[in-house]
């Protein structure tokens, strides 16, 4: 019988060692492997994630993972004290300021990617 109980995310990346660090290291996740090699994200709300390897991966280009914060700008910044790109849009159709943050265009938001290139994003809580 399908069951919904222990339902969770995944996605592709092209390097599992970079992505343990980045996700473990960087952002601050427990990060274990699980019996297939793969890469289990353990978020703080009690979910996991998992992480793949994929010869072929392509970059998601939309949002893949969401952080909720309570203050935007020094989560932005501790970020990018930790080296991470929170300015990705730029220049681009997202109205965005020199820290990447899109304000007032409903809760405000800043983009940033993976070493495999896919988009996560800080988000006011």
């Amino acid at each position: 019988m399908f069951t919904t109980t222990g339902a969770f995310s995944g996605f592709s990346v092209d390097d599992i060692p970079a992505a343990r660090r980045f996700y473990g290291e960087t952002l601050g996740l427990t990060v274990t492997d699980n019996a297939m090699g793969f890469l289990e994200l353990h978020l703080p709300s009690g979910g996991t994630v998992l992480a793949y390897p994929k010869p072929d991966h392509e970059p998601a280009s939309y949002t893949m993972l969401n952080f909720p914060v309570p203050n935007i700008d020094s989560a932005v910044d501790d970020l990018r004290g930790r080296g991470v790109d929170t300015n990705i849009y730029a220049g681009g159709s997202m109205p965005v300021d020199e820290k990447g943050i899109m304000r007032g265009n409903g809760p405000d938001i800043a983009w940033f990617r993976d070493p495999a290139g896919n988009v996560n994003a800080v988000i006011q809580a």
